[in-house]
């Protein structure tokens, strides 16, 4: 894979995840949202929409905000608390942001996840969809983890692993996170002088991950440690990360002016990272028998249509892999089917514009994508 820069990554980039913690939202000082800080990185984030590029932006803030709001300061909070005030807090946060990107025209859709919609698959699929609809729709997708309702054993605990489960989610090629300190050194700056910048990550070594634990940065509920393990979920999926100083106006104008960041490179494109995961599935869910036409189409490039559909076996729901035969009884595919067992077998043979009156609702464009379709031999 060629290796670029962190500028060209951010100016390629065609889906961007943007993760910024509370210690960069709210003031120190106050407890005050930085409003203006705000409105400067809405309009960086007009200008990488205005280049064609889709963003997802993953905001903490909502506790902070709510202990604002109930005037609870100074001490530590039960859990029960901590959900309370992050039910007060995320409505201020989510109407915070929608005002920043109000003078931009650009409409915010609110979306709270947690570790099991990003686990349990048909939730994966759910919450999946919603974010690409929104991103179709031109809507800029604003995710907080669902802090009200997680408990301490079922949430992700910070928003860097959120981030990079998102960018698995959405196919997106870089993720960046905003920080209080401009990336990656060998040992913590603020306690050794004895350290260096690291610019470039090619690969995640255990001496990388040493790193992380060696830099003890950051006033949040991450640290250095939780953002290399975010780049690592994200490298998996084929996503570059970038880690930033966000503490100035305008961050991500000021990393294309050549702000000092660190680059974390992944080892493959997020098309192939999907891909490679289906065709290495161990057991399939179900199986799917076409006939020679739907053969000839998958192998020209084309996505499986019910109509080419002759037999199916399994239990398997929407969002699981099956494997696709031939009628000579040969694997020639695998794929992600975007319809139920039960629901194929109700429109197997039939035509795209038969479905709707058979299903009652309007159907998807295929029974499996060609964008989660791995050919096994041709």
């Amino acid at each position: 894979m060629v290796s670029l820069t962190a500028i060209q990554r951010l100016t390629s980039a065609k889906k961007l995840i943007i993760k910024i913690g509370s210690q960069l939202l709210v003031s120190s000082a106050n407890d005050s949202l930085r409003t203006s800080w705000m409105r400067a990185l809405a309009k960086d984030i007009g200008q990488l929409r205005a280049n064609n590029c889709q963003v997802v932006l993953v905001s903490s803030g909502a506790v902070a905000l709510g202990r604002q709001s109930m005037a609870v300061h100074g001490r530590s909070l039960k859990l029960e608390e901590k959900q309370a005030l992050a039910a007060i807090g995320q409505m201020q946060l989510a109407q915070a942001w929608s005002h920043a990107f109000a003078d931009l025209q650009i409409k915010v859709g609110q979306v709270l996840l947690t570790i099991d919609d990003t686990e349990n698959r048909r939730r994966w699929l759910n919450s999946s969809s919603t974010l690409n609809s929104l991103l179709q729709m031109g809507v800029l997708p604003l995710i907080n983890e669902n802090d009200s309702v997680a408990s301490d054993e079922i949430r992700f605990g910070d928003n860097d692993q959120l981030a990079a489960r998102t960018a698995q989610m959405i196919g997106a090629d870089l993720l960046v996170l905003l920080s209080d300190i401009d990336g990656l050194y060998s040992q913590d700056p603020n306690i050794s002088q004895d350290t260096r910048h690291i610019s470039k990550v090619d690969k995640i070594t255990e001496e990388i991950e040493q790193m992380g634990t060696n830099n003890r940065h950051g006033l949040g509920s991450g640290g250095m440690k939780t953002k290399i393990m975010a780049a690592k979920i994200a490298g998996a999926a084929g996503c570059a990360t970038i880690i930033a100083d966000g503490r100035n106006d305008a961050p991500i104008s000021t990393l294309l002016s050549g702000a000092k960041c660190t680059l974390f490179l992944p080892q493959i494109k997020p098309a192939q990272a999907r891909k490679n995961w289906i065709a290495g599935t161990v057991q399939p869910k179900g199986k799917l028998i076409i006939d020679d036409g739907a053969v000839n189409a998958l192998t020209g490039g084309a996505s499986l249509l019910a109509a080419g559909i002759v037999g199916l076996s399994g239990k398997f729901e929407r969002g699981e892999v099956v494997s696709i035969y031939c009628a000579q009884n040969t694997e020639i595919a695998r794929g992600l089917a975007a319809y139920s067992v039960s629901e194929i077998n109700q429109i197997k043979g039939l035509r795209s514009e038969q479905i709707t009156a058979v299903l009652g609702y309007e159907p998807r464009k295929a029974v499996v994508h060609r964008d989660n379709l791995v050919l096994i031999r041709r």
